[in-house]
């Protein structure tokens, strides 16, 4: 049986490709073992289907002068080391990168053994831990066609995201009954990612009397950030965080406001959902929210409302334009043919 090596982490973004394809990978005969950082969100997610997972310690790579720069190398030196370890002790046949800084220890091991590495890059300008991954991978699969500009031509692949299977197997009753529902109003998701987006969370909530008057919503807050006075609230559904449920809370979702990470708007697309994308802003991410964003928007996928640009008023006129408009957002997305990259990405990883 052979063996492959997943690594990524850090948000959830850089774990749910992996999780997509896990079922796939076990399907084909391949021996699956996870390797991710010491207490990242990806070890949760990952044990939880019963996967060995090995924890190594990373650092954080910034393009940015930091006194915590120094530190960080020597536990990116250090995760490097106990990386190789795992190499020679788990002898894959092949790693499978989705970035992160996890992942840069794992891959720089993955090449001093020589096993062959597969990157994914999520985003249309490749991120810092890929950037300095890229040179040792034999091929670097993409979500975005524009991504392939910026990485060599002899390993780029434009395969899509892989989308995890149950996300298309979610059923509308069961999101209802979850949040307590009766389905007499429409169903607004409003998502910030694993780690929660306060600004959208305190547009959303000051917009709250005049949204419950036409929705029912379905708050994804981030860890830490429920609002203990609105538990009660009818109409109005809080969670830190959703995994199993997720699926179904998706089918309940007539449209959905998030943040513009690559890996939640591709499932977005595939599910055809229409969408408000409130990228993060250059002053807090490197733009590449902002550029995925565009391109979901000049596509006819996605509105975008910029975090320069929110209020809470300016957050509800955009929500209520969107759903307004909801069936045209819908026709763009079915005519573009594009969904599940799960496949495409498969299709690499069998040629070893």
């Amino acid at each position: 049986m052979k063996k492959i090596v997943l690594t990524g982490g850090g948000t959830a973004g850089h774990v749910t490709p992996n999780l997509a394809l896990l079922p796939f990978l076990k399907e084909d005969g391949w021996e699956v073992v996870y390797i991710g950082s010491e207490g990242g969100i990806e070890r949760g997610l990952i044990e939880a289907e019963k996967v060995p997972y090995y924890s190594i310690p990373t650092g954080k790579l910034r393009r940015y002068l930091s006194k915590q720069n120094f530190s960080d190398m020597f536990r990116v030196v250090k995760g490097v080391v106990e990386a190789k370890k795992l190499m020679k002790e788990l002898r894959p046949d092949l790693v499978f990168s989705k970035g992160g800084f996890v992942a840069v220890p794992v891959v720089l091991a993955a090449k001093a053994m020589g096993v062959p590495i597969i990157i994914h890059e999520s985003d249309i300008t490749p991120g810092l831990a890929n950037k300095i991954a890229m040179p040792w991978a034999k091929v670097i699969c993409t979500t975005f066609p524009e991504t392939l500009a910026h990485i060599s031509k002899k390993k780029g692949v434009h395969t899509g995201a892989p989308i995890r299977r149950e996300l298309f197997e979610g059923k509308k009753e069961k999101g209802f009954e979850i949040c307590g529902f009766d389905g007499t109003k429409p169903v607004l998701l409003m998502m910030g990612g694993s780690l929660g987006a306060v600004k959208l969370n305190q547009c959303l909530r000051a917009q709250l009397p005049q949204l419950l008057q036409n929705f029912h919503i379905i708050h994804l807050c981030g860890k830490g950030n429920l609002e203990q006075n609105l538990l009660q609230q009818r109409g109005y559904k809080q969670f830190e965080y959703v995994s199993s449920g997720l699926a179904d809370l998706f089918a309940a979702s007539d449209i959905i406001v998030s943040r513009a990470g690559s890996n939640s708007i591709c499932e977005f697309l595939a599910l055809k959902k229409p969408h408000l994308l409130i990228p993060l802003s250059k002053n807090a991410s490197r733009g590449d929210q902002i550029l995925n964003a565009a391109s979901f928007a000049k596509q006819g996928f996605a509105r975008v409302l910029p975090e320069e640009e929110m209020t809470p008023m300016a957050l509800l006129e955009n929500i209520n334009s969107l759903y307004k408009n909801r069936e045209k957002y819908i026709q763009k997305m079915e005519k573009s043919g594009l969904s599940d990259g799960t496949q495409g990405v498969l299709t690499q990883i069998r040629k070893f």
